[in-house]
């Protein structure tokens, strides 16, 4: 054979040398293979006790009959029983395809196996869970049942719970509200009823049971300790119920004297690749009123980074600066409106109005300019990131127009045609010239990155507003719409400078958290 013949025979050797190798370590790792091994274990273990707690709720089914045929739950354990058993036959579905990896799996299937694994780990746990939650009413109900006095007791301790309970507060706090908020007075009766509704149940209750609870120490033949049991948990769900309700709507009576805007101030990407996050922050401006005719209000703020999707993220890409999310006094936290507006727009009245509580229009120099009083000057400036812009009229007109659309308005500059609000607003980078966004040079890819400052001279303009480098952090949401071309009246001028300076300073109320 000649030289060159072995040589090749020689590559040819090597090579499958090489491929038996491979072949014989392709495999899923041997860490995953025990998981299997083990869920294998943990699956067959659980369809037994799943039988055997079947078998023994049945027993105890029938030999307590008249018990259980008094108690609700009892009837629902058949059902619980067919749900837990169709669990893990979908977990036994997942140990198939796992049985099948763990057979002929390759090294690149260690991901969708470990992801199996804990499917189906998941599934049987609450399969096991739901098992060991019936056996358990099961043996605690025959239990009590077995036990009646200091069942009687346990019912005394409820009742006497529920109307020890003090509703006089609560009372009162509705009662304010009502009279506060004439809007929510029938919401506020709905619930003011539920929350007494309970107090009246556990007296129903405790006269209803009088006699079983003094036959309980020898109960007669006929007793049904099913239906004793059963208003015994009512007086406990009771008891436990009704302070519970009574903070909620407490919570909810206080919620109508707060008014609370969301603010995007920041957003920044972080990191490469897999580990690349997206993040926004928010600032919550919150002002608490001490009646619905003050005519101020304590106000402070809370700033938070929160880690979103790219998608949120991208959504929101255009609302820097904005609000979005605004719910005002008078209204449940729940009925915040999540519509995205510019910042503060949403405390200014209508010009047929002239003012509310936050300010008033001012006519000066043949142009219309909204002033906060100054009581409102700390909320101002939290809103507007301590640059207040005077807002004119046809400004708020157009917000109003493109609100009652449901769309998102970001005004104009006239004097270099951009948006005024947002992202791309002139005004919002000015405000937000300091931001992370705005350092790493997230205004300079708009092409509308330019500072107009036509307002910086106005006598109407908050201080930092003559100081554009001024900064404060902020953060997320808000909903992208097509941009509007809002026309200015016709006696518009570019750089309004009004004779009036309306009045400044004023006392503030309430401060930063």
């Amino acid at each position: 054979m000649s030289r060159s013949t072995l040589k090749i025979l020689a590559v040819v050797l090597t090579c499958l040398i090489i491929v038996i190798a491979f072949n014989a370590f392709d495999h899923l790792p041997g860490s995953v293979r025990a998981q299997i091994d083990s869920e294998r274990a943990a699956l067959s273990s659980a369809q037994k006790q799943l039988a055997a707690a079947q078998a023994d709720v049945n027993r105890e089914l029938q030999s307590h009959a008249v018990l259980f045929r008094s108690i609700p739950a009892a009837r629902q354990w058949p059902a619980r029983f067919t749900q837990a058993s169709g669990v893990l036959r979908s977990a036994s579905g997942d140990l198939e395809q796992l049985t099948e990896l763990q057979k002929h799996g390759h090294f690149q299937d260690r991901q969708r196996a470990e992801s199996l694994v804990a499917q189906e780990r998941n599934l049987r746990s609450n399969a096991a869970a739901q098992i060991a939650a019936i056996k358990s009413e099961a043996s605690q109900l025959v239990n009590r049942s077995e036990h009646l006095p200091g069942e009687v007791r346990q019912m005394e301790q409820n009742y006497q719970a529920i109307h020890a309970f003090d509703l006089g507060g609560l009372k009162a706090s509705v009662a304010r509200a009502e009279s506060d908020w004439p809007e929510k007075r029938s919401d506020l009766e709905s619930r003011l009823a539920s929350v007494t509704g309970v107090i009246s149940e556990g007296d129903s209750v405790w006269q209803a049971t009088a006699k079983a609870r003094s036959e309980a120490a020898n109960p007669p033949a006929d007793f049904d300790a099913g239906a004793f049991l059963a208003s015994s948990d009512t007086l406990r769900a009771d008891a436990t119920a009704l302070p519970q309700k009574a903070a909620a709507l407490q919570s909810l009576t206080g919620q109508l004297y707060n008014s609370w805007d969301k603010i995007l101030v920041d957003m920044e990407t972080r990191g490469r690749g897999s580990d690349r996050t997206w993040d926004q922050k928010v600032r919550t401006v919150t002002t608490h009123y001490s009646d619905a005719s003050a005519k101020n209000g304590a106000t402070n703020s809370e700033e938070k980074w929160v880690q979103v999707s790219q998608a949120t993220y991208d959504e929101y890409r255009k609302d820097l600066g904005m609000d979005i999310e605004h719910k005002p006094a008078g209204k449940y936290d729940y009925e915040a409106e999540h519509a995205v507006q510019p910042p503060g727009f949403a405390y200014i009245a209508s010009p047929s109005q002239g003012s509310n509580q936050y300010g008033y229009w001012d006519h000066r120099g043949g142009e219309s300019f909204w002033v906060f009083y100054g009581q409102y000057a700390l909320m101002r400036d939290l809103l507007f990131n301590h640059s207040y812009i005077p807002v004119p009229r046809y400004d708020w007109e157009g917000y109003r127009t493109y609100h009652d659309r449901g769309q998102t308005y970001y005004g104009r500059d006239f004097g270099s045609d951009a948006p005024k609000y947002g992202t791309n607003g002139t005004s919002t980078q000015d405000r937000y010239a300091g931001s992370n966004f705005g350092k790493s040079g997230g205004f300079k890819g708009s092409q509308y990155a330019s500072r107009s400052g036509s307002y910086r001279n106005s006598p109407y303009a908050s201080p930092s507003a003559r100081n554009p480098g001024a900064d404060s952090d902020g953060r997320v949401f808000g909903r992208n719409h097509e941009e509007p071309r809002v026309s200015p009246p016709h006696n518009y001028r570019p750089r309004p400078t009004p004779s009036f300076r309306p009045p400044s300073g004023g006392r503030r109320f309430g401060g930063r958290r």
